[in-house]
């Protein structure tokens, strides 16, 4: 593959297989997010560096972009004095995947306490580990929330 940056092939590999399984991207999508990971500098790649790159189509390259660009992976830009469109990695990902976390520990510690709730009123005898399991949630909660402020600050 002729890229603009360097790749690590055994660590890029390991990636795509990451990037399905965690965040059920298609394979090709996870080839797409996986390069761009590498591109350290944010020059980009353009559509044709990855249908060339990747020897795919440009229908299976335009479907894994707009994917990718809708759950906010990545970004498009254009370079001055080309028409060109390049895509680099989304600079606020981390922020946003952090924040998606959150949202779902924070629904889960809610139905968790609700559950738990509802035995002590209904006089089912509770499980120490549903508490441990509501602690757990809490202290995850405030690890994202401090990192997510520290990312907040850079």
């Amino acid at each position: 593959m002729n890229l603009p940056f360097e790749i690590d092939e055994q660590l890029y590999s390991r990636m795509v297989g990451f990037y399905c399984k965690v965040f059920g991207l298609p394979p090709l999508a996870s080839k797409i997010y996986a390069l761009l990971v590498f591109d350290f500098e944010r020059k980009g790649l353009s559509f044709d560096d990855m249908v060339c790159g990747l020897s795919a189509s440009k229908s299976s390259v335009s479907t894994s972009l707009n994917i990718l660009i809708s759950n906010k992976f990545i970004r498009d830009i254009n370079k001055i004095d080309e028409r060109k469109r390049y895509f680099v990695i989304n600079e606020n990902f981390l922020e946003i995947r952090f924040q998606e976390i959150l949202d779902r520990i924070k629904e889960e510690e809610i139905l968790a306490t609700a559950l738990i709730d509802f035995q002590k009123k209904n006089n089912y005898k509770t499980k120490h580990k549903c508490s441990i399991y509501i602690e757990m949630l809490s202290k995850n909660k405030q690890n994202i929330e401090q990192s997510l402020k520290k990312l907040s600050q850079e």
